[in-house]
């Protein structure tokens, strides 16, 4: 890391810590970002015991030797979390970003912890943060962006969760627990909020009692909002939101010992795109110079044929840097909130799934618990990626998924020891379709129908993909003498992914799908770039964690953990031109070796947890470029260092939560791959792992009368400088940025509230997504965040 880098970080501590201790009483200088309140209707000004499951067993957070930040209902609500792509203001080390790159999507989902994720949200890469709703997990990106309504709790663990969560947790995982049915009595709450760009947001949950020993639960959401970014073709607005969710459970207790919970969730959403806004033009790459010799651009120039040398068409590829609506240049930027595009755009989704948890226990010491899901996704996302008129680069990519999976553990609770066994089971089928319209590669039929002004071809990709992934594992804990806890586990994972592609070029652009497909390849006198058979591949690996505990006091809980993951591989299925052998590309697992410190203190009304680390990560699946095509190699070895801290205080109506991380990471080496491009290079940095986050929030609740109160309330978070792609691209990296949110909340104790806000409270301008390919494509966009919004709410609980 850099001299200036690290002076950088210096200064971004000096300063979150003057904050902190200008804010915090004289009693606590630092306050946690996890939620005190893991239960419904807890007072969430006054301290709580909270209850996390990062080991599969309720236990308490200062008693887990595990980074875990927590949230409940009521935090999430308190703090504005509306979606889990917020979580990244709160929790330390975090980034969730949406519209991930190449999908189009504004659901499609990109999440790093401790700077370990996945840039590709496509169905033939899998996540590297695992996302898991009511302890099932979520294959896909786009399921991972969740509305957070009905909510129990939502668990950020962070590091590897190789043992106990398996497949695909390798920066760790985020665990979303939905309120389970209360056989009590009827019960309910309700919510309405409107603000800016004309929105319109509720939710209602039911409590539904049955009988003695059965109940249900049913919920339902909707968002409505204008987009903010306005298309100048044709008034079109990006970044709309038109959600609406519907969740059911039945719980049911046939006996002392047997529970039965079934749970069932649907998210629909149809909206008009992401708000992607131009960043800029390569005017020396090729497909900007093509586009902008066939619109008659004075100037420009390409070296292709049918033109030749003499032609004053013909020369290196240059677009001059001129207004004129005729070339493709930096021109075209329209600044952060207005979009130049002319090709249709969508985001859409439809994302449901259900689920059945039982449990029994054998006795007093042993329960099986079984869990058995199925989940459905099927989505679609456009986009024009170069933001101007010109046919540069276009994405449609659609995708219907289907998953099942099946787990049964063996839970043990024997006093000093604590244990689980099971086995895990899970298959998931996807087919993939993704259209490109692209003016490349440049041949000559292709070049001359661009310079009359007809299409230019289209890139046709068709897939077909499986995995099956089975697992067992275990993990064992023992009290091996008071306050001393030894901790051990192994999961043995084999993933086996079968890859079969129908991937080609149309020319003109405008010819429909075929129908039927082809069923040759190139060198068998078809026009397809691979063979359109099955392709198999098998990944397997032993993973695991250690950790020892020691119970110093009362108020001081101590450990030191390793663990062990991995995140698999799989093949390539974006090809602009036959690859060797006419054979697809697969990309083998990638691993991580986590070292971790920490320390928790509770010391009653101020919590303080502290956590530091090295990971050790070989054999990173980086995006490497084959012309305009982006291809993942295993090529990547990198060590990343960071210090963590979260803190919470609590007392007499006053709340003040904290938390800060500082990253260190360092790319060691990169290895060269024959025929392609690396986009990063030792020195430069992962992507969004910025060097120092930080956030606080304070609130006061003035008891007005003996039932009611009024709670003033600001949040504010601060993230260092980041990158959103592999490599150095100025145009799309974000420099350091402070965002704040503040509230004010009348509320009383017969259960209703009044909330009005504003987000974004100081107008910062600052992106949230970035994206490029300038070598050859020469196109640069990115997602500038929404501007201030005001908001009120009603609430009741009943």
């Amino acid at each position: 890391m850099s001299l200036i880098r690290k002076i950088r970080i210096r200064a971004a501590t000096s300063t979150a810590l003057g904050l902190v201790a200008l804010f915090a009483p004289p009693q606590a200088a630092w306050a946690q970002a996890t939620s005190p309140d893991s239960q419904t209707g807890a007072d969430s000004s006054q301290p709580q015991e909270i209850i996390v499951s990062a080991r599969r067993r309720e236990e308490s957070l200062q008693e887990t030797p595990v980074a875990v930040t927590v949230f409940s209902g009521e935090a999430l609500e308190d703090r504005q979390i509306t979606q889990t792509q917020d979580l990244e203001r709160f929790t330390p080390s975090l980034q969730f970003k949406p519209a991930g790159q190449l999908s189009g999507n504004s659901a499609a989902a990109v999440v790093f912890i401790r700077g370990i994720g996945q840039l590709d949200p496509t169905a033939a890469v899998d996540p590297g943060v695992g996302v898991y709703i009511d302890d099932v997990y979520v294959g896909r990106s786009v399921g991972g962006t969740i509305e957070l309504g009905d909510i129990a709790s939502v668990q950020v663990l962070r590091g590897p969760q190789g043992t106990l969560f398996g497949r695909n947790t390798i920066g760790g995982a985020i665990l979303v627990n939905t309120r389970e049915p209360d056989f009590d009595g009827f019960s309910g709450r309700s919510r309405l909020r409107t603000g800016e760009d004309n929105l319109i947001e509720g939710s209602t949950a039911l409590n539904l009692p049955i009988a003695s020993n059965l109940a249900a639960r049913v919920s339902g959401g909707f968002r409505s909002r204008d987009g903010y970014v306005r298309r100048e073709f044709d008034g079109l607005r990006l970044g709309n939101d038109n959600v609406y969710t519907l969740n059911a459970s039945l719980k049911w207790e046939a006996s002392p010992s047997f529970t039965l919970l079934l749970r069932g969730d649907y998210t629909e959403r149809n909206e008009n795109g992401a708000p992607f806004v131009f960043a800029g033009i390569n005017e020396q790459a090729p497909v900007p110079a093509i586009a902008s010799v066939g619109a008659g651009c004075p100037g420009a120039t390409i070296p292709f044929a049918p033109l030749t040398p003499g032609n004053p068409r013909f020369g290196a590829p240059n677009v001059p840097l001129i207004n004129d609506p005729r070339c493709a240049n930096d021109f075209y930027n329209r600044g952060p909130f207005t979009n130049g595009g002319t090709a249709p755009v969508q985001s859409t989704s439809k994302v449901w799934g259900l689920s059945a948890t039982a449990s029994l226990e054998l006795s007093e010491a042993l329960t099986v618990k079984s869990i058995t899901a199925y989940r459905d996704t099927d989505s679609r996302g456009i986009r024009d990626a170069d933001n101007t008129p010109f046919v540069i680069l276009t994405t449609d990519v659609g995708a219907q998924s289907k998953q099942f999976s099946q787990e049964v553990q063996l839970q043990l609770d024997a006093g000093p020891v604590n244990g689980i066994l099971g086995a895990y089971y899970f298959d998931e089928d996807t087919n993939e379709r993704a259209s490109v319209p692209i003016s490349f590669p440049p041949s000559p039929p292709v070049i001359a129908s661009i310079l009359a002004g007809g299409p230019g071809s289209r890139d046709l990709q068709l897939s077909d993909l499986e995995t099956k992934s089975f697992a067992v594992f275990g993990e064992l804990s023992w009290e091996v003498a008071s306050g001393l806890e030894l901790t051990g586990g192994l999961r043995f994972t084999e993933d086996r992914k079968t890859y079969q592609g129908t991937v080609l070029n149309l020319f003109p652009s405008t010819r429909p799908d075929p129908n039927p497909l082809p069923t040759l390849a190139i060198p068998q006198g078809g026009p397809l770039f691979i063979f359109p058979t099955p392709n198999r591949e098998t990944f397997s690996a032993l993973t695991g964690s250690a950790s020892v505990r020691y119970q110093v006091s009362d108020w001081l809980s101590t450990y030191v953990s390793y663990a062990r993951s991995f995140k698999s591989g799989g093949f390539n299925t974006r090809y602009n031109a036959a690859p060797a052998g006419n054979v697809p590309i697969p990309f083998d697992e990638e691993t991580v070796d986590s070292y971790e410190l920490g320390a928790k203190m509770d010391f009653g009304a101020l919590r303080l947890n502290l956590a530091a680390f090295q990971a050790d990560y070989q054999d990173i699946q980086l995006i490497f470029r084959a012309g305009p095509v982006p291809l993942l190699f295993n090529a990547g070895k990198a060590r990343i260092r960071e210090f963590e801290a979260e803190a919470s205080y609590r007392a007499g109506g006053f709340v003040f939560d904290a938390s800060v991380s500082l990253l260190d990471d360092d790319i060691l080496s990169i290895t060269a791959i024959p025929g392609a491009t690396a986009t990063v290079l030792p020195g430069d940095d992962l992507p969004l792992t910025p060097s120092f986050q930080g956030s606080f929030g304070i609130a006061y609740d003035f008891q007005l009368t003996d039932a009611m109160k009024l709670t003033p309330r600001f949040d504010g978070s601060y993230t260092s400088s980041l990158v959103f792609i592999t490599g150095s691209v100025p145009e799309i990296e974000q420099d350091g940025y402070f965002v704040g949110n503040a509230s004010l909340t009348l509320s009383h104790e017969d259960g209703w509230k009044l909330q009005g806000g504003l987000t974004n409270l100081f107008d910062e301008r600052y992106l949230i997504q970035g994206n490029a390919s300038l070598a050859t494509l020469g196109y640069a966009e990115r997602i500038f965040a929404r501007p201030r919004q005001w908001f009120l709410q009603a609430s009741f609980e009943f």
